[in-house]
């Protein structure tokens, strides 16, 4: 388990790179599994992944387990890699690569678009 310190600057940098609500994120993970035909249960949609952040969302510092933090380093440095400051954040047409990579990280909770 980590330190006190070492817990707090993570949950830190986790909430500030997850910027999306645990609402916002349930309501996409829903949407993305979607298709034409057939939508997922809620507690099924979207990956492993995206399912463990809205469930650390839900919970306090506290109540933390081994799984939680080693999703939570792992969503920051996928976040944190995916950056490219030479992007300017725009809503773009659904077909463009920069789309393809804003849905990848809204899958982990993080909206390149907010601020």
């Amino acid at each position: 388990m980590a330190d006190a310190l070492e817990l707090d600057v993570l949950w830190d940098e986790f909430h500030r790179v997850v910027n999306m609500t645990s609402q916002e994120l349930a309501a996409w993970l829903k949407v993305s599994d979607a298709d034409e035909e057939t939508e997922p249960l809620p507690e099924h949609a979207g990956s492993p992944t995206g399912q463990h952040v809205l469930t650390i969302l839900q919970k306090r510092r506290t109540d933390l387990t081994e799984d939680d933090i080693s999703v939570m380093y792992e969503v920051v440095d996928a976040v944190e890699a995916e950056k490219d400051p030479t992007l300017e954040p725009t809503a773009e047409d659904p077909a463009t690569q920069e789309t393809e990579r804003r849905h990848r990280l809204m899958t982990l909770g993080h909206d390149p678009l907010r601020p």
